[in-house]
C-alpha cells in the first residue's frame, strides 16, 4: 500500500508539465536544437520571441553568479558564452522559481546563494565550465518547488514534522512523502532532459560520495548548499547548518587553506546579488 502511495505521488510529481511557468518556447528551443542542421542564430531567436523571459534570462546572465564582467546584451551573445545546457538550465529555473508563493519565502535567495558558491568554488577550484556548476546550483531545492506545487496539501505536513521532531527537511520529506526532493530532482532531469552532470549535482547533493559520474559536480553543489547556510543567506526550510560531508571535501582535493579563501571571496558577493528577484 505504501508503495502505491509513493507511485501515486511520484505521478502527481511529474504532471509537472501542467504547470503555467514552463513557456512553450523551452519546448520548441529543446526540439530545434536536437536538430543537426540549426544554428545559433534561430535558437536565440526563438528564445527572444518572449520578451519577459529574455529580460530575466539576460538579468540572471548578467548577475555575479555566473562570473562575466561584462554585460551581456543578447541571447545570442548569452547562448555563445554559456553554451545551450546553461541557458536551458536557468529558463527553467527562472520560469518554476516564479511559482513561489509566501509559504516559500526564501527559497529564491538560497538557490542564488547556493548558485553563486558553487560558481565560485568551481572557479577557484580550476574545473571547466564553472558556468554548469553554477545552475546546479541554481536548481538544487527545484525538487522542494514542484513538490510544494504539485503536492501543496502535504507542505504543512513536512513543515510540521520539521518543526516537532527536529529533522531536516529532507528527512521530513522522505517521512511524509516516501521520497525526499533529490530524488524529485533526479526525475525532473529525466523529464526536462538536463545534461548527466547538472542531473548528478542535483540528484546527489546531500551525499555527494554517492555520485559515480560527475562526483566533483555533487561535491560542488553540497559545498554551496553548506556555504550559503553558513552566510545565512535566504531559508532552505531547514533551521540551521547542515552537516559538511568531509567526502566532499575529499574529492574536491580541497584544503583549510581553500576553504577560507572561498569563504573571503563570498562575503562580497552576497550583497551584489540582494536585490536580484524577477518580479
Amino acid at each position: 500500500m505504501a508503495e502505491d502511495l509513493r507511485t501515486e505521488r511520484k505521478n502527481r510529481i511529474l504532471a509537472v508539465r501542467d504547470l503555467p511557468t514552463l513557456p512553450k518556447v523551452l519546448e520548441q528551443v529543446t526540439k530545434l536544437v536536437e536538430r543537426s542542421d540549426s544554428s545559433t542564430e534561430e535558437v536565440a531567436r526563438l528564445i527572444s520571441m518572449d520578451q519577459v523571459l529574455s529580460a530575466k534570462v539576460l538579468k540572471m546572465v548578467n548577475s555575479p553568479v555566473y562570473g562575466f564582467p561584462g554585460r551581456i546584451s543578447s541571447i545570442q551573445h548569452a547562448l555563445v558564452l554559456l553554451g545551450f545546457n546553461v541557458l536551458r538550465s536557468i529558463i527553467v529555473s527562472t520560469s518554476v522559481f516564479e511559482v513561489m508563493t509566501e509559504n516559500m519565502v526564501g527559497l529564491w535567495e538560497h538557490s542564488l546563494g547556493c548558485a553563486m558558491a558553487c560558481g565560485g568554488a568551481a572557479r577557484m577550484l580550476g574545473f571547466k565550465d564553472a558556468e554548469e556548476y553554477s545552475v546546479a546550483g541554481l536548481l538544487h531545492d527545484l525538487g522542494k518547488v514542484v513538490a510544494t506545487v504539485q503536492l501543496p496539501d502535504l507542505k504543512v505536513e513536512i513543515e510540521r514534522v520539521v518543526a516537532e521532531r527536529d529533522l531536516t527537511y529532507l528527512e521530513a520529506e522522505r517521512e511524509v512523502l516516501g521520497f525526499g526532493h533529490d530524488r524529485i530532482n533526479a526525475w525532473l532531469a529525466d523529464h526536462w532532459k538536463l545534461p548527466a552532470n547538472i542531473k548528478e549535482g542535483l540528484s546527489y547533493h546531500h551525499k555527494p560520495q554517492l555520485a559515480r559520474l560527475y562526483p566533483e559536480m555533487a561535491a560542488v553543489v553540497h559545498l554551496g548548499d553548506f556555504l550559503v547556510r553558513v552566510f545565512e543567506y535566504g531559508f532552505s526550510g531547514d533551521v540551521g547548518v547542515p552537516y559538511l560531508q568531509p567526502e566532499a571535501l575529499k574529492i574536491l582535493k580541497m584544503r583549510p587553506a581553500d576553504f577560507e579563501k572561498l569563504l573571503d571571496h563570498l562575503c562580497g558577493q552576497f550583497v551584489e546579488i540582494a536585490d536580484l528577484r524577477f518580479t
